[in-house]
Protein backbone atom coordinates (compact mmCIF):
# COMPACT_ATOMS: atom_id res chain seq x y z
CA UNK A 1 0.00 0.00 0.00
CA UNK A 2 1.48 3.17 -1.03
CA UNK A 3 0.08 7.06 0.53
CA UNK A 4 0.70 10.10 -1.51
CA UNK A 5 1.56 13.20 0.60
CA UNK A 6 0.66 16.25 -1.37
CA UNK A 7 3.29 18.21 0.15
CA UNK A 8 2.37 20.83 -3.12
CA UNK A 9 -0.66 21.93 -0.95
CA UNK A 10 -0.67 25.84 -0.67
CA UNK A 11 1.14 26.81 2.31
CA UNK A 12 0.82 30.50 1.93
CA UNK A 13 -1.10 32.53 -0.75
CA UNK A 14 -0.27 36.38 -1.33
CA UNK A 15 -1.51 38.82 -3.82
CA UNK A 16 1.62 40.81 -5.72
CA UNK A 17 0.53 44.42 -5.19
CA UNK A 18 1.71 45.47 -8.46
CA UNK A 19 0.76 43.29 -11.03
CA UNK A 20 -2.38 41.87 -8.99
CA UNK A 21 -1.28 38.14 -9.59
CA UNK A 22 -2.17 35.88 -6.85
CA UNK A 23 0.80 33.68 -5.83
CA UNK A 24 1.61 30.15 -3.34
CA UNK A 25 4.15 28.75 -1.76
CA UNK A 26 3.94 25.06 -1.19
CA UNK A 27 4.39 23.36 2.07
CA UNK A 28 7.32 22.00 0.13
CA UNK A 29 8.93 24.91 -0.09
CA UNK A 30 8.49 26.23 3.02
CA UNK A 31 9.32 23.41 5.18
CA UNK A 32 11.71 21.47 3.12
CA UNK A 33 12.72 17.91 3.12
CA UNK A 34 13.35 17.37 6.67
CA UNK A 35 9.75 19.78 7.69
CA UNK A 36 7.83 17.47 5.76
CA UNK A 37 9.24 14.22 6.84
CA UNK A 38 9.03 15.35 10.49
CA UNK A 39 4.80 16.17 9.81
CA UNK A 40 4.86 12.90 8.35
CA UNK A 41 6.18 10.91 10.92
CA UNK A 42 3.94 13.06 13.35
CA UNK A 43 0.78 13.08 11.65
CA UNK A 44 0.36 10.21 9.27
CA UNK A 45 3.10 6.97 10.52
CA UNK A 46 1.92 6.09 13.63
CA UNK A 47 -1.53 4.99 12.62
CA UNK A 48 -0.21 3.77 9.61
CA UNK A 49 2.29 1.91 11.29
CA UNK A 50 -0.21 0.55 13.41
CA UNK A 51 -2.89 -0.74 10.75
CA UNK A 52 0.43 -2.13 8.94
CA UNK A 53 1.05 -4.44 11.87
CA UNK A 54 -2.62 -5.84 12.50
CA UNK A 55 -3.31 -6.15 8.80
CA UNK A 56 0.07 -7.49 8.05
CA UNK A 57 0.53 -5.22 4.45
CA UNK A 58 3.53 -3.31 4.37
CA UNK A 59 3.33 0.19 3.71
CA UNK A 60 5.36 3.42 2.03
CA UNK A 61 4.26 6.62 1.72
CA UNK A 62 5.88 8.92 -0.86
CA UNK A 63 5.58 12.84 -0.82
CA UNK A 64 4.71 14.53 -4.05
CA UNK A 65 8.31 16.28 -4.25
CA UNK A 66 9.47 12.41 -4.41
CA UNK A 67 7.24 11.91 -7.15
CA UNK A 68 7.51 14.81 -9.66
CA UNK A 69 11.61 13.96 -9.03
CA UNK A 70 11.14 10.46 -9.93
CA UNK A 71 12.24 10.31 -14.08
CA UNK A 72 9.14 7.75 -15.28
CA UNK A 73 6.99 10.53 -13.74
CA UNK A 74 8.56 13.13 -15.64
CA UNK A 75 9.12 11.09 -18.97
CA UNK A 76 5.48 10.83 -19.11
CA UNK A 77 4.71 14.06 -18.80
CA UNK A 78 6.88 15.22 -21.26
CA UNK A 79 5.87 12.49 -23.66
CA UNK A 80 2.62 13.39 -23.66
CA UNK A 81 2.74 17.22 -23.85
CA UNK A 82 2.65 17.44 -27.76
CA UNK A 83 -1.05 15.30 -27.17
CA UNK A 84 -1.74 17.81 -23.87
CA UNK A 85 -4.52 20.26 -25.68
CA UNK A 86 -6.27 17.15 -26.86
CA UNK A 87 -6.72 16.96 -22.97
CA UNK A 88 -6.94 20.13 -21.73
CA UNK A 89 -10.52 20.58 -23.08
CA UNK A 90 -11.35 17.40 -20.25
CA UNK A 91 -9.19 19.04 -17.65
CA UNK A 92 -9.00 22.75 -17.74
CA UNK A 93 -11.07 25.30 -20.26
CA UNK A 94 -6.83 27.31 -19.36
CA UNK A 95 -4.56 26.35 -22.41
CA UNK A 96 -2.60 23.52 -20.83
CA UNK A 97 0.87 25.93 -19.91
CA UNK A 98 -1.18 27.17 -17.65
CA UNK A 99 -2.12 24.38 -15.09
CA UNK A 100 1.95 24.57 -14.44
CA UNK A 101 3.38 26.60 -11.28
CA UNK A 102 7.17 26.39 -11.62
CA UNK A 103 8.40 27.32 -8.05
CA UNK A 104 10.82 30.37 -8.44
CA UNK A 105 14.18 30.65 -10.23
CA UNK A 106 16.21 30.55 -7.14
CA UNK A 107 16.71 27.36 -4.26
CA UNK A 108 14.55 28.68 -1.02
CA UNK A 109 12.18 30.49 -3.27
CA UNK A 110 9.02 28.33 -3.77
CA UNK A 111 6.89 31.08 -5.18
CA UNK A 112 4.76 30.41 -8.12
CA UNK A 113 1.87 31.89 -9.87
CA UNK A 114 -1.11 30.43 -8.47
CA UNK A 115 -3.13 30.24 -11.81
CA UNK A 116 0.11 30.24 -13.76
CA UNK A 117 -1.82 33.04 -16.03
CA UNK A 118 2.41 33.91 -17.08
CA UNK A 119 3.46 30.56 -17.41
CA UNK A 120 4.59 29.09 -20.49
CA UNK A 121 5.83 25.68 -21.73
CA UNK A 122 7.77 24.82 -24.78
CA UNK A 123 8.22 21.41 -26.12
CA UNK A 124 11.47 21.36 -27.06
CA UNK A 125 11.47 17.49 -27.99
CA UNK A 126 13.80 14.99 -27.01
CA UNK A 127 12.44 14.54 -23.90
CA UNK A 128 13.30 18.46 -23.16
CA UNK A 129 10.89 21.21 -22.72
CA UNK A 130 11.36 25.10 -21.70
CA UNK A 131 9.27 26.82 -19.04
CA UNK A 132 8.82 30.46 -18.53
CA UNK A 133 7.46 32.00 -15.39
CA UNK A 134 7.23 35.34 -13.87
CA UNK A 135 8.46 35.02 -9.76
CA UNK A 136 7.18 37.29 -6.77
CA UNK A 137 10.69 38.06 -6.12
CA UNK A 138 12.95 37.60 -9.14
CA UNK A 139 11.05 38.40 -12.18
CA UNK A 140 10.99 36.13 -15.26
CA UNK A 141 12.85 33.47 -15.67
CA UNK A 142 13.28 30.12 -17.62
CA UNK A 143 13.88 26.37 -16.00
CA UNK A 144 14.27 23.35 -18.17
CA UNK A 145 12.40 19.95 -17.66
CA UNK A 146 14.25 17.16 -18.16
CA UNK A 147 13.67 13.69 -16.77
CA UNK A 148 16.33 13.31 -14.50
CA UNK A 149 16.64 16.92 -14.03
CA UNK A 150 15.06 20.61 -14.10
CA UNK A 151 12.82 22.81 -12.12
CA UNK A 152 10.11 21.38 -9.93
CA UNK A 153 6.77 20.12 -11.98
CA UNK A 154 4.31 21.53 -9.90
CA UNK A 155 0.64 20.30 -12.04
CA UNK A 156 -2.71 21.38 -11.43
CA UNK A 157 -4.34 18.21 -9.84
CA UNK A 158 -6.42 17.19 -12.84
CA UNK A 159 -3.57 17.25 -14.81
CA UNK A 160 -1.07 15.82 -11.64
CA UNK A 161 -3.89 12.84 -11.96
CA UNK A 162 -3.76 12.24 -15.75
CA UNK A 163 0.21 12.18 -15.84
CA UNK A 164 0.16 9.22 -12.74
CA UNK A 165 -2.22 6.84 -14.30
CA UNK A 166 -0.71 7.50 -18.02
CA UNK A 167 2.82 6.07 -15.91
CA UNK A 168 0.77 3.20 -14.44
CA UNK A 169 -1.06 2.20 -17.74
CA UNK A 170 1.84 0.21 -19.22
CA UNK A 171 2.40 -1.70 -15.75
CA UNK A 172 3.20 -5.15 -16.48
CA UNK A 173 2.55 -7.96 -13.27
CA UNK A 174 0.70 -5.92 -11.05
CA UNK A 175 -2.89 -4.28 -10.72
CA UNK A 176 -3.10 -0.57 -9.89
CA UNK A 177 -5.79 0.32 -7.76
CA UNK A 178 -6.80 4.10 -7.41
CA UNK A 179 -8.61 4.30 -3.64
CA UNK A 180 -10.13 7.98 -4.16
CA UNK A 181 -13.15 9.48 -1.96
CA UNK A 182 -16.38 10.13 -3.46
CA UNK A 183 -16.30 13.01 -3.94
CA UNK A 184 -13.41 12.87 -6.58
CA UNK A 185 -16.30 10.28 -8.73
CA UNK A 186 -16.76 13.86 -11.03
CA UNK A 187 -13.21 14.30 -11.10
CA UNK A 188 -12.54 11.16 -12.46
CA UNK A 189 -15.16 11.42 -15.29
CA UNK A 190 -12.83 13.94 -16.59
CA UNK A 191 -9.38 12.11 -16.19
CA UNK A 192 -10.80 9.44 -17.92
CA UNK A 193 -12.08 11.39 -20.75
CA UNK A 194 -8.61 12.97 -21.19
CA UNK A 195 -6.65 9.65 -20.92
CA UNK A 196 -8.68 8.79 -23.89
CA UNK A 197 -7.52 12.14 -25.88
CA UNK A 198 -4.52 11.06 -25.37
CA UNK A 199 -4.74 7.70 -26.65
CA UNK A 200 -5.72 5.15 -24.34
CA UNK A 201 -8.47 2.73 -24.63
CA UNK A 202 -11.11 2.03 -21.90
CA UNK A 203 -9.34 -1.14 -21.37
CA UNK A 204 -6.20 0.97 -20.17
CA UNK A 205 -8.01 2.93 -17.94
CA UNK A 206 -6.80 2.09 -14.17
CA UNK A 207 -9.26 0.29 -11.66
CA UNK A 208 -10.50 2.79 -8.75
CA UNK A 209 -12.13 2.11 -5.73
CA UNK A 210 -14.21 4.96 -4.32
CA UNK A 211 -14.63 5.44 -0.37
CA UNK A 212 -17.62 6.46 1.17
CA UNK A 213 -17.84 10.20 1.58
CA UNK A 214 -18.85 12.02 4.72
CA UNK A 215 -21.17 14.62 4.94
CA UNK A 216 -22.88 17.04 7.04
CA UNK A 217 -26.14 17.24 8.44
CA UNK A 218 -26.92 19.25 5.30
CA UNK A 219 -25.42 16.70 2.76
CA UNK A 220 -22.52 19.18 1.89
CA UNK A 221 -19.21 17.41 1.96
CA UNK A 222 -17.14 18.02 5.62
CA UNK A 223 -14.56 20.14 4.72
CA UNK A 224 -11.76 19.61 6.82
CA UNK A 225 -9.58 22.80 5.76
CA UNK A 226 -12.51 25.04 5.92
CA UNK A 227 -13.15 24.59 9.56
CA UNK A 228 -9.83 24.51 10.17
CA UNK A 229 -9.57 28.06 8.41
CA UNK A 230 -12.62 28.91 10.53
CA UNK A 231 -14.14 29.52 7.39
CA UNK A 232 -16.82 26.71 8.84
CA UNK A 233 -18.09 25.45 11.99
CA UNK A 234 -17.59 21.56 13.19
CA UNK A 235 -21.28 20.34 12.22
CA UNK A 236 -23.49 18.19 14.47
CA UNK A 237 -22.66 15.17 15.64
CA UNK A 238 -18.89 15.88 14.62
CA UNK A 239 -15.76 15.42 16.99
CA UNK A 240 -12.39 16.73 16.84
CA UNK A 241 -10.65 13.22 15.87
CA UNK A 242 -12.86 13.63 12.62
CA UNK A 243 -10.51 16.54 12.24
CA UNK A 244 -7.50 14.63 13.85
CA UNK A 245 -7.14 11.42 14.35
CA UNK A 246 -4.56 12.52 17.34
CA UNK A 247 -7.75 13.72 19.49
CA UNK A 248 -9.47 10.14 19.59
CA UNK A 249 -10.33 10.29 23.21
CA UNK A 250 -8.74 6.45 23.54
CA UNK A 251 -5.59 4.73 22.89
CA UNK A 252 -4.14 4.28 19.34
CA UNK A 253 -4.90 0.74 19.49
CA UNK A 254 -8.32 1.47 20.48
CA UNK A 255 -8.88 3.35 17.45
CA UNK A 256 -7.37 1.34 15.05
CA UNK A 257 -9.77 -1.46 16.03
CA UNK A 258 -12.89 0.50 16.07
CA UNK A 259 -11.64 2.01 12.54
CA UNK A 260 -11.42 -1.71 11.37
CA UNK A 261 -14.74 -2.55 13.22
CA UNK A 262 -16.01 0.29 10.59
CA UNK A 263 -14.79 -1.02 8.18
CA UNK A 264 -16.30 -4.70 8.29
CA UNK A 265 -19.65 -3.22 8.21
CA UNK A 266 -19.01 -1.03 5.64
CA UNK A 267 -17.35 -3.56 3.50
CA UNK A 268 -20.59 -6.29 4.11
CA UNK A 269 -22.65 -5.09 1.56
CA UNK A 270 -22.52 -2.99 -0.82
CA UNK A 271 -25.84 -0.68 0.29
CA UNK A 272 -23.26 0.15 3.52
CA UNK A 273 -20.32 0.92 1.31
CA UNK A 274 -21.82 2.73 -2.27
CA UNK A 275 -23.12 5.70 -0.45
CA UNK A 276 -22.45 8.56 1.97
CA UNK A 277 -22.71 8.78 5.99
CA UNK A 278 -23.10 12.43 7.92
CA UNK A 279 -20.60 12.78 10.41
CA UNK A 280 -22.90 11.84 13.49
CA UNK A 281 -23.57 8.50 12.07
CA UNK A 282 -19.95 7.64 11.48
CA UNK A 283 -19.20 8.43 14.77
CA UNK A 284 -21.76 6.03 16.14
CA UNK A 285 -20.48 3.39 13.95
CA UNK A 286 -17.54 4.03 15.55
CA UNK A 287 -18.63 3.27 19.06
CA UNK A 288 -21.27 0.62 17.84
CA UNK A 289 -20.19 -1.21 14.58
CA UNK A 290 -23.73 -2.25 13.55
CA UNK A 291 -25.42 -1.11 10.11
CA UNK A 292 -28.85 0.53 9.71
CA UNK A 293 -28.94 0.62 6.33
CA UNK A 294 -31.84 -1.72 4.96
CA UNK A 295 -29.66 -5.30 4.15
CA UNK A 296 -29.83 -6.31 0.34
CA UNK A 297 -32.36 -9.38 -0.41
Amino acid sequence: MQFGALDNAPYAIVTDKESGHRYQRAYAHALGAVGIAEQIDKLYRPLFAALSERLKVPFSVETYTQQQAAPDFRRTWLRVLPRMDAARWYLSRRPACRTFASPGPRPGCGWAEKYAERTRVRDDGFERATVSAVCLHHGEYEVIIEPADGGYLDLATLYRNLVKELMISGAVGTLYVMVKGGDWMPGCILVDGALQAVGLTRGQLPARLFCPQVVTDTGAKLSKSLIREGRAALPGGAAPWMLDTREWPGSLAEYVERLLGLTDVLLADPRHFFRSYSAGELGRLMTAATARSVPAP
